[in-house]
């Protein structure tokens, strides 16, 4: 495959561009936040089609959701009043976390590999912020006509390091009406999240397959959903006006949260961990919480098919 890469400054920032010439496919990420702000694909007249929300548009919007695929982790979602406590240690952070503040260190690889990498180590962060010596490589890499996307965690502690983490991609829509979620056959578990975080309240739902069983109107709160027995991961987003779909499978993810604040767009945030109880429980405890071994490495990956109607 034939893949071109090139590095961009805009807005005072700095972004890689990564395309597969063959197949016409590119992403565009910026080292702030390790975002990926652009995933598009090249129609028969020659014009790049975005898939994103607001794909590769750097202007603040009047109102409405601002990003584009926000990284989360270490910690996941919100902690509550913005602290928790981790082994005794205070952490702070905001919606998401610490990560999508950072610059990341861009990692040199061969441009034939077709891969983005992205590196976070402990000397980026303060105790605060996580109070462990953990370094993440993210990576995308375009794989014929997919996108996967790679965490790769290194514990460099003498104990377990806990963290949770996921990638939440909104993919845009003609309008909030337009869009369409199939999802695959099995048993789900819901877990309510009102105010943001979890009440404790589940709802297990066994569902035959097709059309999202959930009122689009209430997107706004979230649906989080666990995946207890689903064969298939394999999720298919779809905006039959502009002819744009996308296949997303969630691989060894545990949680799907899916969400939209009522704008063009839909996010489907496959999660390795969800957000705080209302109830606080320390962070070491918290719900769906991925743990890694002293000396050990997490990978978990996740992949994204965008195509266009002919």
């Amino acid at each position: 495959m034939e893949f071109s890469l090139r590095e961009e400054t805009r807005e005072k920032q700095t972004f890689d561009v990564l395309t597969n010439e063959e197949n016409g496919l590119r992403v565009v990420v910026a080292r702030l936040g390790a975002e990926l702000i652009s995933l598009a694909r090249r129609a028969p007249d020659g014009k790049w089609i975005g898939f994103l929300h607001r794909d590769n548009n750097l202007a603040a919007p009047a109102k409405g959701w601002a990003n584009h695929a926000t990284v989360m982790g270490y910690f996941l979602h919100r902690l509550k009043d913005e602290r928790s406590s981790y082994r005794g240690h205070e952490i702070r952070g905001r919606t998401h976390s610490f990560l999508r503040t950072k610059t990341w260190h861009f990692v040199t690889q061969p441009r034939e590999s077709g891969r983005l990498t992205y590196r976070i180590e402990p000397g980026n962060y303060g105790p605060v912020e996580y109070p462990l010596k953990v370094s993440l490589d993210l990576t995308y890499q375009l794989v014929g006509e997919t996108v996967r996307t790679t965490f790769r965690f290194t514990n460099l502690e003498p104990e377990t390091a806990h963290v949770g983490f996921g990638l939440h991609p909104g993919f845009a829509a003609s309008s909030f009406d337009s869009f369409r979620f199939q999802m695959p056959a099995g048993t789900y578990r819901r877990h309510f999240s009102p105010a943001n975080f979890l009440s404790g309240e589940t709802e297990d739902i066994r569902f035959d397959g097709g059309e999202m069983p959930f009122d689009r109107a209430k997107l706004s709160g979230s649906y989080i959903l666990e995946m207890l027995q689903v064969a298939s991961r394999v999720f298919e987003y779809s905006d039959p006006p502009s002819g744009r779909s996308v296949s997303i499978d969630t691989g060894s993810a545990p949680y799907l949260t899916l969400w939209s604040d009522g704008g063009p767009f839909f996010c489907v945030e496959p999660c390795w961990g969800l957000t705080d109880h209302s109830d606080q429980r320390p962070f070491e405890q918290k719900e769906g919480i991925q743990r890694i071994a002293a000396g050990q490495v997490l990978e978990a990956s996740f992949t994204m098919t965008p195509r266009l109607s002919s």
